[in-house]
């Protein structure tokens, strides 16, 4: 199994190989790191031209790819390898590469416009969370740590994706040794009631999202006890907040610490498709957020 990381040309940002050597020390498994530069055309009309381009993207890619050896030297505990390929597409040649590694997952980090600490997909990892058939796993801006993964973290609701993700999740954990906690998110925004019928029904509603939350996390608990999970590393947490932010700073977070989701069961046209609880989750972690391809199609 290998972890293959996205790595721009002149990254500033080195949270994308954090996250990948995090994952690596895990599981003892390699990374191999990819830098994508423009390919040429190859026209003849333009092959001098083409030349000084191709020269000038091979320069780009050597520059690249030296940066990110001195940044996978910080983790000699891990086997890995940094190169460049030539493109037209960045996030086509990193799915084409991930499927010529067999990788079991892309990594990649957040757009230079997130703010420490956060998660903001760019347009290039925008499309790549939503074109690959394997999990995807993003760094937040800024990500650094020695830690290993110690505890994953999964939203949880009740569809047949879902209990899909968990059971995967659930078998990595067991593999790794580190702790399960399945989170179900119950997001019921404060609003100033017109009338208290209004007030009573809305209560009602959130009243009963509450209770069918409950009975299946009690079913997932069920499930995970029956396969060897104990009260040391489960953990079973229903969460309300008024809004995403909220509810997600309610959870307690540590180093070591990955959220797993799954994409949306709704969306046939799509592998990986961010139904909105998915992207409101991603957009307000505080930690690396995996984004698992939705079992039910």
């Amino acid at each position: 199994m290998t972890y293959l990381v996205g790595y721009g040309p002149r990254n500033e940002d080195r949270s994308a190989v954090e996250l990948a050597a995090q994952l690596a020390r895990s599981e003892q498994q390699p990374i191999r790191i990819v830098s994508v530069v423009p390919k040429g055309w190859g026209t003849p009309a333009a092959a001098g031209t083409d030349r000084e381009f191709e020269s000038w993207a091979a320069a780009e890619g050597e520059a690249a790819v030296g940066q990110a050896r001195e940044e996978l030297a910080e983790h000699p505990a891990v086997s890995g390898t940094a190169e460049w390929v030539g493109g037209r597409s960045v996030p086509q040649t990193l799915l084409d590469e991930a499927t010529r590694s067999d990788a079991a997952m892309l990594v990649v980090g957040s757009s230079e416009e997130a703010e420490p600490g956060r998660i903001r997909l760019s347009s290039k990892t925008d499309r790549i969370v939503h074109s690959s058939g394997i999990p995807v796993a993003i760094a937040p801006r800024g990500y650094r740590t020695d830690a290993p993964v110690t505890r994953v973290t999964v939203g949880f609701r009740d569809d047949d994706a879902s209990r899909s993700l968990l059971t995967g999740v659930a078998e990595i954990c067991r593999r790794t040794s580190a702790r399960l906690r399945v989170v179900t998110f119950v997001v019921a925004p404060r609003r100033r009631p017109v009338t208290a019928r209004m007030a009573h029904a809305e209560t009602q509603v959130i009243g009963l999202w509450t209770a069918q939350a409950a009975a299946s996390q009690s079913e997932a608990e069920a499930r995970l006890l029956a396969m060897g999970f104990t009260a040391e590393n489960l953990e079973m947490r229903l969460v309300e907040g008024a809004d995403w932010r909220a509810a997600i700073d309610a959870l307690d977070w540590q180093d070591g610490d990955i959220l797993a989701v799954g994409s949306s069961a709704t969306h046939p046209m799509s592998r990986v498709f961010l139904g909105s609880s998915a992207s409101k989750i991603l957009r307000n972690a505080p930690v690396p957020v995996v984004i698992v391809p939705g079992a039910a199609e």
